[in-house]
């Protein structure tokens, strides 16, 4: 079975290795880009077999993680999806797409793969995630 590819968009570059590597050694694929351009570009390509994004909410430019969710959502609407944002969490409630998980800055990288792994495991179900 191959692993599951995962977009992670950060534009902290010190942050986003974090997020990669954490991500790489829990088993998974990862697709990294540092804007949400970017972000919207790997999705939409041909052939892409990217199963859940981690976006930051604030990338510097736009569009931002709120959007890229959305974006993904339109692709596939079972995508897992998980924010992390050290100030856009009170949002995520009017602003972040259904069956979607909040992490707030500073987390441990095991609840960012917690995360990423329930959404997965609910997506796989069929069921709905928290």
């Amino acid at each position: 079975m191959e692993p599951v590819c995962l977009l992670v968009a950060e534009d902290e570059a010190l942050l986003l290795i974090d997020l990669e590597d954490a991500l790489i050694e829990a088993g998974f694929t990862v697709v990294a880009v540092t804007s949400g351009g970017k972000a919207i570009e790997r999705l939409t390509s041909a052939g892409s077999s990217i199963q859940g994004i981690v976006t930051d909410i604030r990338l510097g430019d736009r569009p931002d993680g709120w959007s890229i969710a959305r974006a993904a959502r339109e692709i596939d609407p079972l995508m897992a999806v998980v924010y992390v944002s050290g100030d856009s969490a009170p949002e995520w409630a009017s602003k972040g797409v259904p069956n979607s998980i909040m992490l707030e800055k500073p987390f441990a990288m095991a609840q960012l793969v917690t995360a990423i792994s329930q959404l997965l495991n609910a997506r796989q179900s069929g069921a709905s995630a928290p």
